[in-house]
């Protein structure tokens, strides 16, 4: 009898079990949903007033933050359905968003364009919970590749959409993105020119260096060391260092100038960029000739093969791999720097910020910070799928 109660006991257990990551993201979105999601204030710069979800928009608020209650608290049990959070945390998300929207819209004095409507603490507590509800449905489904790249794209569809459709319209950030649309395409630009230019710069220089060095291994001390000292100077620091250095040479070689070489903009930016990235990528690739196993060597040597035909065909063809986990360490790494250009008048979305941090407006720094996260984000995870999927195939052999 006591072995029958213990088996009806055991189930009951289970029923109850909750997930440890269930009960903190739902701690983190009910907390948000105590907190103000938006904040009201009269212009730009002045002190604002909080609004929580049913305060902005009434009985819809009140349905709204029910949904999204519900939809946290669902992830709590341990037995939830991976596939189920997933969709109950992209729903959240995109609730969330809506919610934002629908509360500028519902503040906002009409025809009043100074009145500036902010996402408040709840908002982005909101956010967090569903973004890492999403990254832990995730990582529980274990998608194959080609879902996860549908997933990345359809991620990127559905923001460019919801900010398209003008449902955001209202919302700080936005309205201030309106006022500067044209000078935003021309610092995206130049954002994107930084980060992708120090890259291209520092793969047609570290990758033939790194071969150099694996090549004549007595150079690999000096090298490194050198590229490490870079590295640890402050990025502020280095920034600052190019102003002097290239002003100097702007002012003194001829046609130096006429070339673009000045003290400030894009081009001290780059350099500083480039330098940051040569270390990542000639150290990877030193890492990646070293680890190709000597049996694959061996057999293109007994197939014919002279050195420099094994280095090209075998040798660098498998540290792929580990050359774009470079890339992906230099791109992030990159997109978040360039945004210090800005100080030495380099552009980029680094521009919004310090306007913004010098007019005490943090609705322009938020201008240049959420694309610089955005674009730091997707190419990350890009990346990091090709290179998973880069050594799923060299694994298999294929």
């Amino acid at each position: 009898m006591a072995g029958g109660m213990m088996a009806a006991a055991a189930p009951a257990r289970a029923r109850v079990t909750l997930s440890r990551p269930g009960v903190l993201f739902a701690a983190i979105g009910l907390a948000g949903l105590a907190l103000p999601l938006v904040q009201f204030r009269a212009n730009r710069i002045v002190a604002g007033e909080g609004a929580s979800l049913p305060g902005a928009l009434g009985g819809w608020g009140w349905i709204a933050a029910a949904a999204l209650a519900a939809a946290l608290l669902v992830g709590v049990p341990a037995r939830t359905p991976a596939r189920l959070r997933l969709a109950l945390a992209l729903g959240g998300v995109l609730v969330t968003v809506a919610a934002l929207g629908a509360s500028a819209g519902a503040l906002t004095p009409p025809g009043d364009r100074i009145a500036r409507v902010s996402p408040s603490a709840g908002f982005w507590l909101l956010g967090l919970a569903f973004a890492l509800a999403v990254a832990d449905a995730l990582a529980r489904i274990g998608l194959a590749f080609r879902q996860r790249w549908a997933l990345l794209a359809g991620a990127v569809a559905v923001v460019a959409l919801v900010l398209g459709s003008g449902l955001l319209d209202d919302v700080s950030v936005m309205r201030e993105y309106q006022a500067r649309r044209d000078v935003f395409a021309r610092e995206a630009g130049r954002h994107l020119l930084l980060a992708f230019g120090s890259l291209g710069a520092a793969l047609a220089v570290g990758l033939p260096l790194g071969i150099a060095i694996h090549q004549v291994p007595r150079l690999r001390a000096g090298v490194l060391g050198g590229l490490n000292i870079v590295q640890t100077i402050p990025s502020l620091a280095l920034f600052g260092i190019m102003i002097p250095l290239f002003g100097w040479v702007a002012a003194t070689v001829p046609g130096a100038a006429a070339a673009g070489v000045a003290g400030i903009g894009a081009f001290p930016a780059l350099v500083a960029l480039f330098l940051y990235s040569l270390l990542p990528v000639v150290s990877n690739m030193v890492v990646g000739l070293s680890a190709v196993p000597h049996g694959a060597r061996d057999a293109a040597v007994g197939l014919g093969m002279t050195r420099a035909q094994v280095l090209a065909q075998v040798m660098i063809p498998l540290t792929l791999p580990v050359v774009l986990a470079a890339v992906r360490i230099v791109l992030v790494q990159n997109i978040g720097l360039a945004v210090i250009a800005g100080l030495i008048g380099g552009g980029g979305f680094g521009s919004f910020v310090f306007q913004g941090l010098n007019q005490t407006a943090m609705d322009l720094v938020l201008l240049g910070t959420l694309p610089t996260i955005a674009l730091a984000l997707v190419s990350g995870i890009a990346l990091d799928l090709l290179v998973a999927q880069l050594d799923g195939r060299r694994g298999r052999g294929t």
